[in-house]
């Protein structure tokens, strides 16, 4: 594929998930978990067994017994895509080949992740990891993700072995990811 032409396919594509994007995964989510993050839900009052260093004094001192800050947990997620690109993608409909549809429901997914300010990666695979891209945050690097997905070329007809996608991700990998 010409670089020309890959531009203006990514742009298309781009222009054509962020509808997507805006319209089904709108507004920041918030965790559910309650811990010491920046964001400040809450005022209660305090119960035997929390955390002194949690009291708000302001609001102790005016109704005489302690209260205690609550706050969310901050959650930053990381969005790994596994994406087959063995030689069983160029098949499909009229419509569109599964390779199309895995590109693009790839782009919807690594455009919200990016709206979000999360962090999105990818792994293509044919019966082997063809392509390790590192989980990273911003607008430049989910086109990065789009732009290898489309140039990406059939490398192998298989798909593993006995049919189904079979590997292991070395530990360098995970080793220093952290766990959210």
């Amino acid at each position: 594929m010409e670089t020309r032409e890959l531009l203006k396919k990514v742009r298309q594509l781009e222009i054509r998930t962020r509808g997507l994007v805006n319209q089904v995964f709108t507004g920041e989510y918030h965790s559910v978990f309650k811990g010491r993050g920046m964001s400040f839900s809450e005022v209660r009052e305090y119960q035997v067994g929390d955390d002194v260093r949690t009291i708000d004094w302001n609001v102790t001192a005016r109704l005489n017994h302690p209260f205690i800050k609550i706050f969310e947990e901050e959650r930053e997620l990381t969005v790994l895509l596994l994406v087959d690109m063995s030689g069983s993608q160029y098949f499909g409909s009229q419509a569109a080949l599964k390779r199309d549809v895995a590109v693009e429901l790839s782009a919807i997914l690594a455009f919200s992740a990016m709206k979000n300010n999360d962090k999105v990666g990818a792994v293509l695979f044919t019966d082997e990891i063809e392509r390790f891209i590192p989980p990273r945050k911003g607008r430049s690097h989910a086109l990065r993700i789009v732009r290898e997905l489309l140039s990406r070329s059939n490398t192998s007809t298989g798909s593993g072995k006995n049919g189904a996608s079979c590997f292991s991700f070395p530990t360098s990998w995970t080793a220093g990811t952290k766990r959210h």
